[in-house]
Parts: structure tokens; sequence; C-alpha cells
């Protein structure tokens, strides 16, 4: 690895740079389930943070930020604020991890852990109360990292079926 890592919020000019890897993600997703998952049109993607669209909320309610190393993005993440609708839930802001990825070519050098934790000290900053995120239950690798590495707790389990 040749210099420091930095991350901070991205900007439009970051969007090829976040889509080569949400490409790599897509692929590696579609792999572990190809009835649910594909992959999109590598330019749809660019266009959406090129717009800042990759958010569905106001840019008010989450941010993209950015793994940057010798002014290559080698990751980044989508997070925003979000409150459960299910009036049972108590009334807690969540910052919700939408989606996170680090190039394969710079997995396993604590990108993703430190990509993380910054999207959790946005949330914090932002009132956030606890941090989710969704994962694929056939991605074992994830789930190792979220739940021992980063502290997560499986809180609800999302069952799928096909009709």
């Amino acid at each position: 690895m040749g210099g420091a890592i930095t991350f901070r919020p991205a900007v439009a000019d970051d969007a090829d740079g976040i889509t080569r890897t949400y490409m790599e993600s897509a692929e590696s997703h579609a792999r572990l389930d190809p009835e649910r998952y594909w992959i999109p049109d590598m330019e749809t993607i660019a266009a959406r943070y090129r717009q800042g669209r990759q958010l569905p909320e106001s840019a008010d309610d989450g941010i993209t930020l950015v793994a940057e190393l010798d002014g290559e993005i080698v990751g980044f993440v989508d997070v925003r604020l979000d409150q459960s609708p299910d009036p049972m839930h108590r009334e807690l802001t969540y910052c919700h991890v939408v989606e996170i990825a680090v190039s394969s070519r710079h997995q396993s050098r604590g990108i993703g852990g430190r990509l993380l934790q910054a999207a959790e000290d946005w949330g914090r900053q932002q009132g956030a109360e606890f941090a989710s995120l969704e994962y694929l239950a056939e991605n074992v690798r994830a789930g190792d990292f979220y739940q021992r590495r980063a502290g997560y707790r499986p809180a609800a389990i999302v069952a799928v079926k096909r009709l």
C-alpha cells in the first residue's frame, strides 16, 4: 500500500471511482444470490453518484463517504438516518448503512472497518442512537466481520420466498 488512506465526503467527481467498487460488490452479490441480485448498468450507477441520487432521502439525511489512496477511490459507504415505521418500535434514530464496499484489491487491510467507523461517527454526530445494516446470510465473511469485529448483532431476520 502506498500513501495514507484518507476518508472524506464524496463529491460528484468521485462517481467513476465509487462505481468501480460498487460494480465489484454487485458481481459478488449476484454470485451469492443470483435470484435476487444482478449487475446493474455501470453508467446508471455512475450517474446516480454524479447527481447525488444514491440515497432515497434528502442530502441532509444521508452522506456518502469515500476511502481514497493515492488519488484512487478504494472504498465507499452510503449511510442515512432512519427510523422504524413500526409504532411498536421505540422512536429511535438509526444510522443505517445502505451500502459499503471496498475494492477487491484493497480488502483485508482495515479499510472497511475504518469506513464503517466513519459512518458510525457521522451518525452519532447527527444524533443517531443505533447503527444498522443488512448483509446477505450467504456472505459468511461479511457476517463474521460485522458481528465479531465490528460489534453488530442480529436484531431481526428478513426471510424471503419465491412466489
